[in-house]
């Protein structure tokens, strides 16, 4: 099951210069600001500034699908002819992620949280 886009990750390579702009964007301070993912809230959306994205695959930004079962819908989305970008991984307090391109190029993200 898919909860919808929820996230938004823009892969960036000047931290401080993309917290400016998306800070002035957005109107609001991040709620998460680490070496390694800068976070900010608005309307119901998480959107997010990876540094490191580009180095992960990610080319632009990437819409993450929050699902129940990350690995069960990863694995779906490559039998179905997606190519794996990124596997599944816990990028902190059981939160996983992955990533694919559609058979256009496009990137899929895939995102579950931990059960509460």
């Amino acid at each position: 099951m898919s909860a919808g886009v929820q996230t938004i990750i823009y892969p960036v390579k000047d931290a401080e210069r993309a917290k400016a702009v998306f800070g002035a964007l957005l109107g609001v301070e991040p709620y998460a600001d680490t070496p390694y993912y800068i976070g900010y809230k608005a309307a119901g959306q998480d959107v997010g500034l990876d540094p490191n994205g580009h180095a992960q695959g990610l080319t632009g930004p990437t819409p993450f699908w929050h699902v129940t079962d990350l690995r069960e819908r990863l694995a779906a989305l490559v039998e179905a002819g997606a190519e794996l970008v990124q596997d599944a991984r816990d990028v902190g307090n059981g939160r996983l992620v992955a990533s694919v391109k559609d058979a256009d190029g496009n990137m899929v993200g895939l995102l579950q949280d931990p059960v509460a």
